[in-house]
């Protein structure tokens, strides 16, 4: 499993919008979780809502958490505000694809997510 290469291959089909090859980078389902909501949705789900935010999400630091669990600190924009504004989403990622991408609003609550996730998994 290459947990960088998953989540480069996440950013790089979002920010292009290629709503083909985004279906391929995510499992089925894939949990997602931000300001609309939180639950598994289709690659076609994720695709849609690719499309319909026009996010585009430029990484600006990477946080390994464990094996299959990393945090990248991002600036996002989207058409209707192009400004930037700082994120920070929690990545599962599951063989060669990401299965949960979970925004949060910075980097203090995605790392604390991020914690609690690897110590739930540690102790199953």
């Amino acid at each position: 499993m290459d947990l960088e290469g998953a989540i480069n291959r996440w950013h790089q089909q979002v920010n292009a919008g290629d709503l083909e090859a985004v279906v391929g980078v995510v499992s089925d389902p894939v949990v997602v979780l931000g300001p609309k909501g939180a639950g598994p949705i289709t690659p076609a789900g994720f695709a849609d809502w690719v499309e319909r935010s026009g996010i585009r999400l430029v990484p600006r630091s990477w946080h390994p958490v464990s094996e299959r669990l990393m945090v990248v600190e991002e600036d996002a924009s989207w058409p209707e505000s192009p400004a930037p504004t700082r994120v920070a989403t929690l990545f599962r990622v599951t063989g060669d694809k990401v299965s949960a991408a979970l925004r949060l609003p910075d980097l203090k609550q995605a790392l604390q997510l991020a914690y609690i996730c690897r110590e739930l998994a540690a102790t199953e």
